[in-house]
């Protein structure tokens, strides 16, 4: 599943390449097991509907026959190429298996990601990738490919989208997928109660679809927008109308917490493979609807993928990596010190696990120390300027992540948007003195510490205990300059919870980036008094408002880019946030014991969602883990390199 599959929201995804004709079954490898969950669609399967269109639905109505008229009807489609076929998964691949990770922490729900409340994160953006499918998605040079549709129709004033859905589309319980699924899903996301602005912030410019017939449905949008049809295409995760149809947003939210609502995606988490805190699993369907067209053939290959809670605790998670207790591990900059260090045990010496360095063009993000501008002492710019130039990432770069990392300035880097142009911000506390003293915090009390109208400077900052060593050193740095920075140890779900309340002075997070940027979830003026959605800072700029619409008016790409430069700069300026650092490359090892294509990782895979392509684009590999498991077992060497591998396929790829 390498399609880009894009939410105009934080986070960027791979899901499938899917075209219109068939191209035989899946590859079966030794390891597929035909009594496995895989297999058992009583699971979750409710119905058995006829394979096709339904017989009583016309060929101009979307019906059996359509793509002979769908011309002739105004309609249009996307074919596939070699390049797009040829990357949409290796031909090696079969399906069988399962793979293991560790993450951070469990989710706080399985809704579908941004629907409701607790569900904008990224455990729920690899479920929604892998559970659910809209309407469109976006090719590898961002064109509009179809997924849940076959067809499009834009009119010429580019405000009246129309879509004919596949009729061989099929939700998990083995319902049709049909034009009210889609507009029940579109009511159910404007429901206030589901508590999702950023969502309802995207869809508000479009009127309620209409479903025309079974299988076409139509939508309008209320304002121009050149990304309109994208976004709504690319945006809205489909559901089954018979199950949240009638739905408010808050029931909803009280229905889905610990379970899923039905998807027509190739993946399903079972309720019996969730071990609240502990663990979960997503299984795949072999009943899938769309797994034999071409693209799909070799993508979506693992029978089972398996999450491993180990919260806050890297460490704990490289030593199970070790004993081989998962299949993957991700290094950060907690664990740098181990991809560089960590070269002589068994595993290494012996070549039974991989190690590699991948670049791809995927979006560095934003990570950092966010500010929260509302309230004092951060409504002050004053005060925001100083705490950067009292954040030494020079040195904890150097001495902590011994090099394996570069500050970043731009909350687009790595993309065609970052404006290098942007201040390089640095360590310099003599400036900041300057800075404090401007803002009012003339003298300090017996303690040392900055006072200002009798109150002494003291804030909290909740972090992961994880981070402890590369904030303990600006722990320090601020007491030098007189502020007593409390560090308190949260776990993920207590910081998020936090975040989304804007019950925080200041805060460490990590943002996914998007290819194709949307900033106004972000950075809308609009949304920086409400709760739960992505302008944490409480961001208000006039300027940039404006800016933000013409962008989403703005058709021409070169300005398009130049718009989001000019956003990037004023955002900077703004110092909402103390940028970090970003690794070179994304570094990751392996047990030798999978498939894997020539390029690793797919070509936009970003920091933080990169384990995607390995669920949707690597495959168990029954030789190679025979292999492994007899070499463990004679203490021999496999054949390979230890060495780092360096992956530069996408950077050195010409078209």
């Amino acid at each position: 599943m390498l399609k880009q599959y894009r939410f105009a929201l934080s986070m960027t995804i791979m899901f499938s390449l899917i075209v219109m004709s068939c191209g035989g079954s899946k590859n079966a490898g030794s390891s597929t097991d035909k009594n496995g969950p895989s297999y058992n669609s009583k699971l979750w399967k409710k119905v058995d509907t006829p394979p096709g269109a339904d017989p009583s639905v016309s060929d101009i109505q979307g019906g059996a026959g359509f793509e002979k008229i769908a011309v002739s009807q105004g309609f249009t489609t996307y074919e596939f190429n070699e390049f797009d076929i040829k990357h949409s998964g290796d031909p090696r691949a079969t399906v069988g298996g399962s793979i293991r990770f560790t993450i951070s922490r469990f989710p706080l729900s399985f809704r579908p990601f941004f629907y409701g409340q607790g569900a904008n994160f990224s455990e729920n953006l690899q479920m929604s990738s892998l559970s659910y499918e809209t309407l469109c998605n976006l090719g590898l040079d961002d064109q509009p490919v179809p997924s849940l549709a076959t067809h499009w129709k834009i009119s010429e004033d580019n405000l009246t989208f129309t879509f004919r859905i596949d009729p061989n589309a099929r939700f998990s319980s083995g319902e049709r997928v049909t034009s009210e699924d889609i507009v029940a899903t579109f009511k159910l996301l404007m429901d206030e109660t589901i508590l999702s602005p950023s969502m309802q912030q995207i869809f508000s410019k479009y009127e309620t679809p209409v479903a025309l017939s079974k299988y076409i449905v139509q939508v309008k949008s209320k304002e121009f927008d050149c990304r309109a049809f994208k976004t709504f295409a690319n945006s809205l995760l489909v559901l089954s109308s018979k199950e949240i149809g009638g739905l408010s947003g808050k029931e909803f939210l009280d229905k889905y917490q610990f379970n899923q609502p039905v998807g027509s995606g190739e993946y399903i988490v079972l309720p019996d493979d969730i071990v609240k805190q502990q663990s979960y699993t997503i299984t795949r369907r072999d009943d899938y609807w769309g797994k034999d067209i071409t693209v799909n053939k070799y993508s979506g290959n693992f029978d089972q993928i398996t999450f491993e809670v180990i919260k806050d605790n890297p460490t704990l998670e490289y030593e199970k990596f070790k004993k081989g207790e998962v299949d993957k591990f991700w290094f950060t900059g907690n664990t740098t010190d181990k991809w560089l260090g960590d070269t002589t045990y068994d595993a290494i010496v012996n070549n039974w696990v991989k190690r590699d360095r991948v670049f791809t063009d995927g979006p560095v993000g934003t990570s950092g120390l966010f500010l929260n501008m509302r309230k004092p002492p951060f409504d002050d710019i004053n005060v925001r300027l100083a705490f950067y130039h009292l954040f030494d990432r020079e040195s904890i770069i150097s001495k902590l992540l011994f090099n394996e990392y570069e500050r970043i300035h731009s909350f687009y880097a790595n993309t065609k948007y970052e404006n290098k142009s942007n201040p390089k911000i640095g360590y310099d506390p003599a400036k900041a003195s300057e800075l404090l003293t401007k803002a009012g915090y003339t003298s300090k009390n017996k303690d040392g510490i900055l006072v200002k109208n009798g109150r002494p400077f003291r804030l909290e900052l909740g972090i992961p205990k994880p981070l402890e060593k590369f904030l303990t050193p600006y722990q320090q740095t601020l007491r030098q300059a007189g502020i007593d920075l409390q560090i308190k140890f949260q776990d993920g779900n207590a910081i998020t919870k936090n975040i989304a309340e804007r019950n925080f002075n200041i805060t460490w997070a990590n943002y996914g980036g998007l290819d194709d940027p949307y900033p106004k979830t972000s950075i809308a003026s609009e949304l920086a008094d409400k709760n739960d959605n992505n302008n944490i800072t409480g961001f208000k700029d006039a300027y940039v408002d404006q800016l933000l619409k013409r962008y989403d008016i703005e058709c021409d790409p070169k300005s398009k880019v130049s718009i989001i430069k000019t956003i990037d700069s004023l955002e900077a300026a703004m110092i909402h946030c103390l940028l970090a650092w970003t690794p070179r490359g994304i570094r990751i090892a392996y047990w030798d014991k999978f498939g894997v294509p020539e390029w690793v990782l797919a070509k936009n895979s970003s920091l933080g969602m990169h384990d995607l392509a390995i669920m949707t684009g690597w495959w168990y590999d029954a030789d190679k883990a025979q292999a492994l498991a007899d070499a463990k077992k004679s203490k021999k060497k496999l054949n390979g390199n230890s060495a780092i591998r360096e992956v530069s396929y996408w950077k050195n790829l010409k078209r």
